[in-house]
């Protein structure tokens, strides 16, 4: 008979293998920028009558993103549960402002992975971020995207511009509500356990079932637990959605390592008519670039848009020296110029669309925390798609690769590959990218 031990062994590698599923029933509304993100999820926050559930890589100290603090404040003063996890080095500059104006009204504010001391940033385990920007409110509405909390025209290395950088967010309910809640509040955790994980190993050693104990702390800390289905949502008395289909689909170190990109790679490898991408940090490995370019070659149209005003010159570089071989294989590439480009979607044929928070580059599809929502209904595929052909018409197209086909070429793709290459060894990772 198995021991409890390898019970909770046999529990945990099952759960380790499922498979996000997609689950109808559900409304997704598209929000371009924080000038359309914000006020929607203000209002919620303002009708909150439980609990609040957020993860962001930046929560800055400006107007816009005052304004959602004084909100979450007076949620929590009300008695609303308010939990709110940062990242410890996207938020460095503002924590002592954010502790200022939450904390004492009873906001639950955690860091994840802080940077306070300076030899923390000798470990590793640094270089892998909380990149998520989620929002739940009530368990009933879900905010997924790539938009941080800071005012559209504030760029933290560049200053004030007058144009917004273009980016999305979605708004959601139905069933992938639970999903996003559950990852959110496993961040929080795990977050809160980095401050007190000697307390919990003491109160789980002290424990009548310290198995037991051990399974739920596992299942506290574990994100994306299997998608509740329409049928289930309904029964427990939630108003009939939509038949909109859609998953939530994270990145995450301790499981779905490669779930974004596995999403991607499935949905370009299907494509029949059309692949668009929005992404301003552009570097994807091979199996990624190899899927773009037989779609392409197969007759689909591919069309990326990157950043023409770079925010980072090696970011910008590291999507340059790949201009070469895509155009050669029949992708087009733009750039973007009008504002500093921040989105992360993408639209494949009629009906497949993603938003969220992942890059296409080895921080995003290996090392970060990462969530994106799919979505597969031709009503938002087609909102979506006329955004891309908008921000495309105030692009540049680029037909001839800016780094060229000579040695210094090749000595600049060189690098790049170089510095990608013993980034990923210094964070732990191993294999070909």
């Amino acid at each position: 008979m198995p021991t409890p031990l390898r019970r909770a062994r046999a529990h945990a590698v099952a759960v380790l293998r499922q498979r996000p599923q997609v689950s109808g029933g559900n409304a997704v509304r598209l929000l371009a920028g924080g000038d359309e993100l914000f006020p929607a999820m203000r209002e919620a926050i303002e009708a909150a009558s439980q609990s609040i559930w957020m993860a962001t890589y930046i929560f800055h100290d400006d107007a816009a993103s005052r304004g959602l603090a004084q909100a979450l404040s007076a949620a929590a003063g009300r008695g609303v549960h308010v939990q709110l996890v940062v990242d410890g080095f996207g938020s460095k500059a503002t924590l002592a402002t954010l502790r200022g104006w939450l904390e004492a009204s009873g906001v639950q504010l955690t860091v994840f992975r802080p940077v306070d001391r300076w030899w923390r940033l000798l470990h590793p385990g640094q270089l892998r971020r909380l990149h998520q920007k989620l929002c739940v409110v009530d368990g009933q509405t879900a905010f997924v995207g790539g938009i941080n909390i800071i005012d559209d025209r504030n760029d933290l290395g560049h200053g004030w511009s007058d144009t917004p950088r273009l980016d999305f967010a979605v708004q959601v309910r139905g069933p992938v509500v639970d999903m996003v809640e559950q990852t959110t509040r496993a961040i929080w955790t795990r977050a809160a356990l980095g401050a007190d994980w000697r307390e919990e190993l003491s109160a789980l050693a002290r424990s009548a079932e310290p198995v037991g104990r051990a399974r739920r702390m596992f299942r506290r800390l574990l994100i994306l637990p299997p998608a509740q289905d329409k049928e289930a949502y309904e029964r427990e008395g939630h108003e009939p959605l939509p038949p909109m289909r859609a998953v939530f689909v994270v990145r995450d170190n301790l499981r779905q390592r490669r779930a974004i990109e596995h999403a991607y790679v499935e949905a370009i490898e299907s494509a029949r008519e059309r692949v668009c991408i929005i992404c301003p940090y552009f570097y994807p490995g091979r199996v990624f670039r190899g899927a773009l370019k037989q779609a392409a070659e197969r007759g689909v149209q591919v069309r990326l848009l990157l950043q023409g005003k770079a925010d980072y010159r090696f970011a910008a570089l590291a999507a340059q020296v790949l201009y070469d071989e895509l155009l050669a294989a029949g992708v087009r590439v733009f750039e973007y110029t009008p504002a500093f480009l921040h989105a992360k979607v993408a639209v494949v044929d009629d009906e497949w669309a993603t938003v969220g928070s992942s890059n296409i580059d080895p921080l995003s599809l290996l090392l970060n925390l990462e969530a994106n929502v799919v979505v597969q209904d031709l009503g938002f595929t087609g909102t979506l798609a006329l955004r891309f052909e908008a921000a495309l018409a105030a692009s540049q197209e680029i037909t001839r690769p800016p780094v060229g086909r000579g040695w210094w070429g090749a000595v600049r793709r060189g690098f790049v590959a170089w510095t990608a290459y013993w980034f990923l060894r210094l964070a732990g990772m191993s294999g070909r990218y």
